[in-house]
């Protein structure tokens, strides 16, 4: 029996597409190597990663019982979240749209067999 361990980050204030790089350097590693890659990974989207993911392994440890030494990143993705638009005035009164992109991180955790 596989028990899914779940932790959610919402509204990020990275773009998705952004973040969907650092996803995919982690997914399928252990938690612990995931957690050192994402330490020194010089992308300003690895910290709020790096929270989600630490999230994670205490839900695991503190819920379930579970060393950390034993988990595996099962799933991870991020989705694209609300995009907030401001306002920048152009030449000759037109509009330019800033568009501050954000996304929601999500990782799933699994005990390795």
């Amino acid at each position: 029996m596989n028990i899914d361990i779940h932790a959610t980050g919402s509204y990020i204030p990275n773009s998705a597409q952004k973040v969907r790089l650092l996803v995919d350097m982690v997914r399928g590693k252990r938690a612990v190597e995931a957690q050192n890659i994402l330490k020194f990974a010089p992308q300003a989207a690895a910290t709020p990663l790096l929270k989600v993911l630490d999230s994670a392994i205490a839900n695991a440890e503190e819920n379930f019982g579970i060393n950390r030494s034993d988990l595996i990143i099962f799933k991870i993705y991020a989705d694209e979240a609300p995009t907030r638009k401001w306002r920048k005035f152009g030449a000759r009164g037109r509009f330019k749209p800033w568009l501050r992109r954000n996304s929601h991180i999500t990782v799933v955790l699994r005990e390795m067999e």
